[in-house]
């Protein structure tokens, strides 16, 4: 058996780095994890997820000053990168006006970077690479418990409280609902539907508030009041969490994506003809800045777009598209987690989030919130590719991005490279259920088999 082992470590280690970093996440038993500037990393696909690591950022982080010291290893990773639809005939896309018909007539190639398959239904999404760094540096100051918010249907609060479980710690979730007060009189239920069942599952301590009460208090007084409470009523210590765990420490887990990117970039060069085959556009979904910070922060230095000796401009164009908020909130929540993280640049934090990503605001109705397009667009991908993207998130960031910055200036995404990062959240789709049940009647027909008859199956009506 050692014998295999060590001719299996041996095969992949002969492989070149960059084409092993784009082995996809299905993969079971070994997976080698290159770096340009790293040594390589064999993850097997055991892990013990309470055991702190020492970190080394890559080199290129160097304009970063504040480093984590620890973390963990809880996701999945690389994850995958996939191209969507490029070998697809005309014949097998019915309906002519489809979304990969029009991306095939503009020549845009799409790539998801599948950020909804770094965990299992409840890890996956772009939290958990935050909490890699979060919850280490919660187990490493002594704490016993953690506090976090986010919305009804939140993904970081439902990712946070399985981590939490996996490493020891007790999770506590304050969750803004318009019904907070109908659930406290206990006139209505929370429920168990999407994200709160696996919130619920996990034993969370849950604590409401109402839309109006977090934007008057703001959401870090709201989780320290809580960690207030904790600590005087049960004596614990517990670890404070931002909204969507972004803050200088978690967003180190997107330096380490923009690094594991790189790597893949390697590899999708090789397999392609052309040697300068580049991402000409990045898009990516930001609800609380953090993952947005840390991929343009990421981004920028690892094409050595950043710092006084900058000349490099084949960085892709990044874009984030607000899922709430406006612009403006995004370009300084962004400036303040990268002072966060030390940031040591050539200008202001301010003028370099300003210059190295693009904020589109594709709230639509507001967070959380659907318009009917959003929902045909979500129902209309799903068909075409098997991917499932969500209502709050992916979903509303995508549909943005396509029909709206694209369409409104063609010639400008014509003929290019455009990277998805999808950030996971499919089980917010459960609350628009109603909301699209009168298009599955079309798309997903139900009909009973007729056993004894003639006549093969018949329709339900």
């Amino acid at each position: 058996m050692s014998n295999i082992i060590l001719l299996s470590f041996m095969l992949l280690t002969s492989t070149s780095r960059a084409t092993a970093a784009f082995i996809s996440s299905s993969s079971t038993h070994i997976r080698l994890i290159g770096s340009r500037h790293n040594t390589n990393r064999l993850i097997m696909s055991f892990q013990q997820p309470d055991t702190q690591y020492p970190y080394t950022p890559p080199a290129w982080a160097s304009p970063l000053t504040n480093v984590p010291k620890k973390r963990l290893k809880l996701a999945h990773l690389p994850t995958p990168i996939q191209l969507i639809g490029a070998n697809r005939s005309t014949r097998q896309q019915k309906n002519s006006s489809t979304i990969l018909s029009r991306l095939k007539e503009l020549n845009i190639k799409l790539y998801i970077k599948r950020d909804d398959a770094t965990g299992g239904v409840e890890l996956g999404g772009n939290k958990l690479r935050k909490l890699e760094f979060l919850l280490a540096d919660a187990l490493e100051t002594g704490c016993d418990s953690v506090v976090t918010i986010g919305g009804e249907q939140s993904n970081h609060c439902r990712a946070t409280a399985a981590a939490a479980r996996m490493v020891g710690l007790s999770p506590n979730l304050i969750l803004r609902t318009r019904r907070a007060d109908k659930i406290h009189e206990k006139t209505d239920e929370l429920g168990f539907e999407g994200n709160i069942l696996f919130d619920r599952m996990m034993g969370s301590t849950i604590y409401t508030c109402t839309p109006g009460e977090y934007g008057r208090v703001g959401s870090n007084k709201l989780v320290q009041h809580v960690c207030d409470y904790i600590a005087t009523k049960d004596g614990g210590k517990p670890y404070a969490i931002p909204v969507g765990g972004s803050n200088g420490v978690g967003s180190w887990g997107y330096i380490d994506a923009a690094d594991e990117l790189m790597n893949q970039m390697e590899s999708m060069k090789q397999d392609n003809t052309s040697s300068d085959f580049n991402l000409d556009h990045v898009v990516f979904a930001t609800g609380s800045g953090g993952t947005a910070a840390g991929i343009s922060l990421g981004l920028s230095m690892a094409y050595g777009s950043l710092g006084p000796s900058a000349t490099d401009t084949s960085c892709p164009k990044l874009h984030a598209v607000g899922v709430c908020d406006n612009p403006a909130y995004f370009y300084d929540t962004m400036a303040l987690i990268a002072n966060e993280m030390g940031a040591s640049l050539d200008k202001t934090t301010d003028q370099f989030i300003r210059e190295a990503v693009t904020v589109h605001n594709g709230k639509g109705r507001g967070y959380a919130l659907s318009t009917e397009d959003e929902l045909d667009f979500i129902l209309q991908f799903s068909l075409e590719t098997g991917i499932a993207l969500d209502p709050v998130y992916s979903g509303k960031a995508l549909y943005h991005f396509v029909k709206h910055v694209v369409e409104n200036d063609v010639e400008s995404y014509r003929n290019k490279n455009v990277l998805f990062w999808h950030t996971g959240g499919a089980l917010g789709i459960y609350e628009k259920g109603n909301d699209l049940l009168h298009k599955f009647s079309e798309v997903s027909p139900v009909k009973r088999v007729d056993v004894y008859g003639l006549n093969g199956v018949k329709e339900i009506t």
